[in-house]
C-alpha cells in the first residue's frame, strides 16, 4: 500500500466496487461533473472494476490509515510511457469530503508517478469551480496552465475546465502542508 499522511492507496478489492458505485457513480451530478461522458445507469460496478492487464490506467482504492475505512477512488490514467506522462483523477465519498484527504491523495499519486513509475509530467483536468480539487493540486505544486473555455457539457450547461501540470523537477515531496508516514 502507498501511504500518505492520513490516507493509503491500495489495490481495488471486489467488495470496494459496490461501495464506490453507490457512493460515487450513482450520484448523477457528481459523476456528470467528473466524467467526460454523459451519465447513464449502470447495473454493475464495471466503472470501478479492475483490469490488471491495463497498463495505461491504474485504479486505487483510497482508505483511511486509521481504521482502514474505504473513502474513495483514485486513478493514474492515460499513462504514456513514451512521453513519460499521466493524468491524475480522484473521487471521495461524500462522508470523506472536506477533510483534506484530496491533498493527501494527490501527494501520494505524485510520489507514485514520479518516484515509482519514473514519469516526467502529471496533469489534472478539473472544472474551474471545483475549488477542492484546485486547492489539492496547487498545494502539491501543480500550476494552472490554462482554461478550456466552455469545454464541458454538465447537466445542461457548458462549463470551463482548468488544466494543471506538474513536472518531476518541480515536485517537492516534503511540502510543509503534508504530514508523511513512512511507507
Amino acid at each position: 500500500m502507498l501511504t500518505g499522511g492520513r490516507i493509503g492507496l491500495r489495490a481495488r478489492h471486489e467488495d470496494d466496487v459496490p461501495v464506490l458505485k453507490d457512493g460515487l457513480y450513482d450520484d448523477v451530478v457528481n459523476t456528470s461533473r467528473a466524467d467526460g461522458r454523459p451519465w447513464r445507469p449502470m447495473a454493475s460496478g464495471s466503472k470501478f472494476s479492475v483490469d490488471d492487464t491495463d497498463e495505461q490506467n491504474l485504479p486505487f482504492s483510497v482508505v483511511e490509515l486509521d481504521g482502514g475505512a474505504l473513502v474513495g477512488a483514485a486513478t493514474l490514467w492515460g499513462i504514456d510511457l513514451h512521453h513519460r506522462s499521466a493524468h491524475i483523477g480522484l473521487g471521495l465519498l461524500p462522508s470523506a469530503r472536506g477533510k483534506g484527504y484530496g491533498t493527501d491523495v494527490v501527494a501520494v499519486l505524485c510520489h507514485y508517478g514520479f518516484v515509482v513509475r519514473g514519469l516526467w509530467r502529471l496533469q489534472i483536468e478539473t472544472l474551474t469551480d471545483n475549488h477542492a480539487m484546485l486547492r489539492a493540486a496547487e498545494r502539491n505544486g501543480f500550476v494552472r496552465e490554462g482554461v478550456l473555455r466552455s469545454s464541458s457539457w454538465v447537466m445542461g450547461a457548458f462549463l470551463d475546465e482548468a488544466v494543471l501540470g506538474l513536472l518531476a523537477h518541480e515536485w517537492k515531496p516534503d511540502a510543509p502542508e503534508l504530514s508523511r508516514r513512512p511507507a
